[in-house]
C-alpha cells in the first residue's frame, strides 16, 4: 500500500471516529471494552485514556507489561496531543516526507512517531485526549485501538489497512 493511501486511511479514520461527547463514564466504558477484547484475544497490552491536561482517566495494563510501556504510552499521549492526530499518522507523514521528529519541532525523548496513539476528537470541540496501546507491534497497536473504539460508536464502516492483531 502507498504511503499516501495510508496517509488517506488513517485521516478517514481520525474523522470518523468522533465522540459526540466524552466523559469520565465514557472513558471507563470505552477502557472496560477495550480490556475485554484484549483479554479475549490474548493481547498482553497495556490501555490508557488521558486528557490533554495530561489526566489519566483510565488505564489497565496485563501480565507482561511493565514501566517502559508506560514510557511509550507518555510519548504517544504527547504526540497525539501535540499534533492532534494519530501517533501512526504521524509516523506515516514523516516516512513520507524523508522528516524525522525534530523537523517538526518535537524531541524523541518527548515524543515518538509510531503507532498507538488516537485522538479523542469531540465533534465540536477538537482533540481533548488520547487513547493509547501499548505493547504489541506498533500498527497492531494502532488497529487494535481502532478496531475497539469503531465497536464502542457503534460505526460499521470503516476503512481499515492491511494489519491484523
Amino acid at each position: 500500500m502507498m504511503l499516501e493511501e495510508t496517509i488517506r486511511i488513517l485521516s478517514m479514520q481520525e474523522e470518523i471516529l468522533q465522540f459526540p461527547h466524552f466523559t469520565n463514564k465514557d472513558a471507563w466504558e470505552l477502557g472496560s471494552y477495550m480490556v475485554s477484547e484484549a483479554a479475549h484475544n490474548g493481547l498482553p497490552v497495556v490501555i490508557s485514556i488521558r486528557l490533554n491536561s495530561g489526566y489519566t482517566l483510565f488505564q489497565y495494563g496485563f501480565k507482561g507489561t511493565n514501566y517502559c510501556n508506560e514510557i511509550w504510552m507518555k510519548r504517544k499521549h504527547n504526540t497525539v496531543r501535540t499534533m492532534e492526530m494519530s501517533s501512526l499518522r504521524l509516523y506515516m507523514d514523516l516516512k513520507m516526507n524523508q522528516e524525522e521528529l525534530k523537523d517538526r519541532g518535537l524531541n524523541d525523548e518527548e515524543y515518538v512517531a509510531c503507532g498507538g496513539g488516537f485522538p479523542i476528537r469531540v465533534a465540536g470541540a477538537g482533540v481533548i485526549g488520547s487513547i493509547i496501546v501499548s505493547g504489541l507491534d506498533h500498527m497492531a497497536d494502532h488497529e487494535f485501538a481502532v478496531a475497539c473504539i469503531s465497536q464502542y460508536l457503534r460505526v460499521d464502516e470503516i476503512p481499515r489497512l492491511p494489519v491484523h492483531f
